[in-house]
């Protein structure tokens, strides 16, 4: 058989390349299977079907993790944590026994439990039998404990790091979660080192997520914007209107701080309101002024709006009767958290 007739797609030729000539890491290989979103999901015949066929989840569910997401989610573990060591656990710059030996400690402590698992061998054991066996809200605290290992902990690891101990980078095994929640119509996302409940994806993904990653990407400057964005976000959800007012504003004038600190930009952080750090800002071109005409309206709102509203009903009490402000003002909340 002539050589022209061998027409083995690319990835047959790397793989066998890969088996006998060339040592490319899993991981590459992994990489020319992935769909083209950065996703460590492998676009498959029968996911594809399911489209086609118009099974695919298109309203969110909150009620059911199924069995196959919960394995899915320990295999991001595996990638990006790793596994249990018989031997040690230990490589030259990371610990994975240390890591579950924390996350199993920590569930037992917070469920109030002895075990996770009485048929498990160790920690890592009994974390994998747990996220498939208990209930919805216990898993996805589990899940979101883990996470937050790999976001705080893993994501210290150099680059060089990462690739020498084999893990996947936060990012990707995050993005992965995501991916998994969204094609099994699951209503969660992590995001902010916490699960959310998504109600609309649209808002979600083109506002909510691009304020949560530019607060993250903002260094420790932004931690305390972070934190008070979250949780007004988290009381507005609830509907507790007024506590999120509060959270609302201070995250609104924290982040206006911190820029200003970063820039070395003088403001008084004990007297300045939001309506001044506002006029700061825009004083030293943060908009430029090509720009500013566009952002008056808006300017106004945050300026005179809901910090207004913020002031007068903090306060004071309420009487009888719940504050028609109040009600009025959830129409213009959300701009604060979008």
């Amino acid at each position: 058989m002539k050589i022209a007739n061998l027409c083995f797609p690319l990835t047959h030729i790397i793989i066998f390349a890969n088996m006998f000539f060339l040592p490319l890491p899993l991981e590459a290989l992994a990489g020319l299977l992935q769909k083209g979103d950065g996703m460590g999901i492998v676009d498959l015949f029968s996911q594809r079907q399911q489209m086609r066929a118009g099974d695919a989840n298109e309203v969110f569910q909150y009620t059911k993790l199924p069995h196959q997401f919960r394995v899915q989610v320990i295999h991001i573990w595996v990638d990006a944590i790793g596994q249990w060591n018989r031997r040690s656990g230990t490589g030259r710059h990371y610990n994975a026994n240390g890591a579950w030996d924390f996350i199993n400690h920590t569930m037992l402590k917070e469920k109030g439990v002895f075990t996770l698992s009485k048929n498990a061998g160790n920690p890592f054991d009994a974390c994998q039998h747990y996220v498939q066996q208990s209930l919805t809200e216990d898993a996805l605290d589990l899940i979101e404990l883990t996470f937050r290992w790999i976001d705080r902990v893993v994501r210290k690891l150099q680059d060089w790091q990462l690739e020498e101990e084999r893990l996947t980078p936060p990012d990707g095994a995050i993005d992965e979660l995501n991916g998994r929640f969204r094609s099994h119509g699951i209503g969660y996302k992590y995001v902010g080192e916490k699960i959310v409940r998504v109600d609309s994806e649209y808002v979600h993904v083109e506002a909510m997520l691009p304020v949560v990653r530019l607060l993250q990407n903002g260094g420790e400057h932004f931690t305390g914007p972070m934190e008070e964005f979250m949780d007004g976000h988290a009381k507005y959800k609830k509907g507790e209107v007024k506590e999120a007012i509060v959270s609302a504003c201070k995250a609104l004038e924290s982040t206006i701080k911190a820029i200003c600190t970063a820039r070395g930009w003088e403001f008084d952080p004990h007297k300045d309101t939001a309506s001044k750090l506002l006029q700061i800002v825009f004083e030293r071109h943060l908009i430029p002024d090509y720009l500013q005409s566009q952002f008056t309206a808006l300017k106004s709102v945050m300026e005179s709006g809901v910090p207004t509203v913020r002031n007068k009903t903090s306060g004071h009490g309420q009487g009888a009767c719940k504050e028609s402000c109040v009600r009025g003002v959830e129409r213009v909340l959300p701009i604060l958290f979008l």
